[in-house]
């Protein structure tokens, strides 16, 4: 069972749009056409807001989505591993008949990726779902060009909005979207999307331009960190991301998300809530496919077993990351899954899973 962190149903609710995402790595390049191409490494996982559902539950956080789910294949696989593998509360979602999931397929070229994804219009208006707002400390959103009625509705419930954003494939960075965080806490673009919707040249301009809309203001600029603007405390921080070896990018921003959640709810510092989130992130694009990849406390802890190991080799570096993040040992979780499971790289059969339902 997770470790309940607020007063409330749930730690933390999100809604969106779950997709069945297949993850193709190792590639040597993208297919040219009328070329087969031999990917090393693959996935297949639940994507899209589920990213963030399953990073957050992993770090114990007890989670509710919302999201329409077909009645084939794919929303069976997207179900069942949501519920009976990850935890996650799904009593705001629906399935519907004759209605094909998600689908994407995750490219991963030279730590960067393209994406192939087919998608048929919703079964129900985005207004339908969530039917009722559920009793959680936080709310995470996927901002779209239309608002949501829910989100108003949170924010008079006492909930903390937080929300993220995608890439506008039409290029026009609309102001209006910006103009929804009048209900949000904290808004985490990345650096190009932070940019193009504030229309700046910087990050940190860029940053400060959203704080003066939401109380909590982060940028996340890949390679090089993550800044924020706390206006509620007055922290102004840059933290920078971690050396790894990245195999996968895909999901990264969606675990940072849940990490910083995590540090919220916590009531961390604002470089810790940065650095919990930097790190969260670092472990998981050294693994296959974004809500596979998502870091438990194993995971964590370990890594922070490794650097102060190193630490006391001699390793500068590894003394300097250690001292940043000892934080760490003084806010394990008391109860709750330690370790998870890391999927196969194909849909498991029903004894697969179980077999390894100790991972």
């Amino acid at each position: 069972m997770s470790e309940r962190m607020s007063e409330h149903a749930f730690d933390l609710f999100v809604n969106g749009t779950v997709f069945f995402d297949v993850v193709f790595t190792g590639l040597p390049s993208l297919p040219l056409r009328g070329t087969e191409v031999q990917a090393s490494g693959m996935g297949s996982c639940p994507g899209g807001i589920a990213n963030l559902a399953i990073a957050a539950s992993r770090l114990g956080l007890h989670t509710s989505l919302a999201a329409a789910f077909g009645d084939d294949v794919y929303g069976d696989f997207c179900w069942s591993t949501l519920t009976e593998q990850e935890g996650v509360d799904l009593t705001y979602s629906r399935r519907f008949s004759d209605w094909h999931s998600p689908v994407t397929v995750s490219m991963v070229v030279e730590r960067d990726r393209a994406m192939l994804t087919h998608t048929h219009p919703a079964p129900v208006p985005a207004s339908e779902l969530p039917a009722a707002v559920p009793d959680a400390a936080i709310g995470f959103a996927h901002l779209d060009a239309e608002p949501q009625e829910w989100h108003a509705k949170a924010k008079r419930a006492g909930m903390l909005l937080f929300g993220d954003t995608g890439w506008d494939e039409e290029e026009k960075w609309s102001p209006s979207l910006l103009e929804q965080l009048s209900d949000f806490y904290c808004f985490l673009p990345n650096s190009d999307e932070a940019m193009a919707y504030t229309h700046t040249n910087d990050p940190h301009d860029a940053v400060r331009a959203l704080a003066e809309r939401v109380p909590v203001a982060v940028v996340t600029c890949g390679g090089q960190g993550a800044l924020a603007v706390d206006s509620t405390t007055g922290e102004q921080e840059w933290v920078p991301s971690l050396p790894v070896n990245a195999h996968d990018p895909t999901g990264a921003g969606d675990v940072f998300g849940a990490g910083f959640v995590l540090g919220t709810l916590r009531g961390w510092p604002l470089r810790q809530r940065l650095a919990f989130a930097n790190l969260c992130a670092a472990l998981s694009v050294q693994q296959v496919g974004g809500s596979l990849a998502a870091p438990g406390w194993g995971d964590i802890i370990d890594w922070l077993a490794r650097t102060q190991a190193k630490a006391g080799d001699g390793s500068a570096h590894a003394a300097e990351l250690a001292a940043t993040y000892g934080f760490i040992a003084d806010v394990l979780p008391a109860t709750g899954r330690i370790s998870v499971r890391r999927a196969r790289a194909t849909i498991a059969r029903a004894s697969d899973a179980e077999a390894h339902r100790s991972w």
